[in-house]
């Protein structure tokens, strides 16, 4: 009886996951196979056309790789800039810790087209970086900071930035200072205690902060878009531009499915070589 109130109380939660994530994946993954059409979102029967479309044509094949070390290489600058902000916070005193909190979530108040068009401002050949280096006389012509790579990393490094605080502080704020404080009367080093004692405390942290942060930067779409200039070209701006502008349901879902079966085996590979604990 027990057992049978168990299930009850899961199933709500059993439905809407299965309503919001499974569902989804399944209507994707059928789509993916179904055949292509002209003139209509697909034909009849089911095809492969989809996938192979995708892995023989190399302009679609090699967004994939770039995708991924996209969402790689914000992963890591997010970490690198996310990681001694987090550690500030968390060894604050409780009168500044309140506002340093509030100035790590205050983009997030913000929407994301809005802080993806005050990089294009900042930039741009006659934006605020560049203007300024050619006024000082540093530079004779614009630097290109805007429509490749770099720019883009640049931007959602900024835009995901506070996903990877988040889980970095609340890894940190758990520590007992005791450890820290027993090592330091032993005599050991601050980067001996970092090393040792306070790094592998927030790996919770960062393993949650830096999955979170690369699934949030290889699905975006405003930010490369904007100030990527549709000149970066990432496997999820090709999904939208099969899905509504070519109108190839099947071959667009091919690629979605394509990029998160991708995403999920990073995840997998990154979680077995930090040794993640799932429970």
């Amino acid at each position: 009886m027990n057992r049978f109130r168990g299930y009850l109380l899961i199933l709500p939660t059993a439905a809407l996951i299965f309503l919001f994530v499974i569902l989804p994946y399944v209507t994707v993954l059928i789509m993916s196979f179904r055949a292509p059409a002209d003139g209509q979102p697909y034909g009849q029967g089911f095809s492969l056309q989809g996938y192979s479309q995708f892995f023989t044509q190399s302009y679609y094949a090699l967004s994939l790789p770039q995708t991924l070390a996209l969402g790689m290489a914000t992963t890591l600058l997010c970490l690198i800039l996310g990681y001694p902000i987090a550690l500030h916070i968390a060894t604050a005193s409780r009168r500044w810790r309140g506002l340093l909190y509030g100035i790590v979530l205050s983009p997030l108040l913000v929407g994301i087209v809005v802080r993806s068009y005050g990089w294009t401002i900042l930039l741009g050949n006659s934006g605020v970086i560049n203007s300024t280096l050619r006024n000082l006389g540093v530079i004779e012509r614009p630097l290109p900071l805007m429509y490749n790579n770099f720019g883009v990393i640049l931007a959602l490094a900024h835009v995901f930035l506070p996903f990877m605080v988040l889980p970095l502080l609340s890894s940190l704020q758990s520590m007992d200072p005791a450890i820290a404080q027993a090592a330091r009367s032993l005599g050991a080093r601050r980067f001996t205690i970092f090393r040792r004692v306070t790094f592998p405390v927030s790996m919770p942290g960062v393993q949650a902060g830096c999955i979170l942060v690369f699934v949030l930067a290889i699905s975006s779409y405003v930010t490369p878009s904007l100030v990527g200039g549709m000149r970066v070209k990432t496997t999820t701006l090709l999904v939208v531009d099969a899905l509504i502008d070519q109108f190839q349901w099947p071959f667009g879902s091919a690629m979605a499915l394509t990029l998160a079966v991708s995403a999920g085996l990073v995840v997998l590979i990154f979680a077995r070589l930090t040794r993640m604990k799932w429970t």
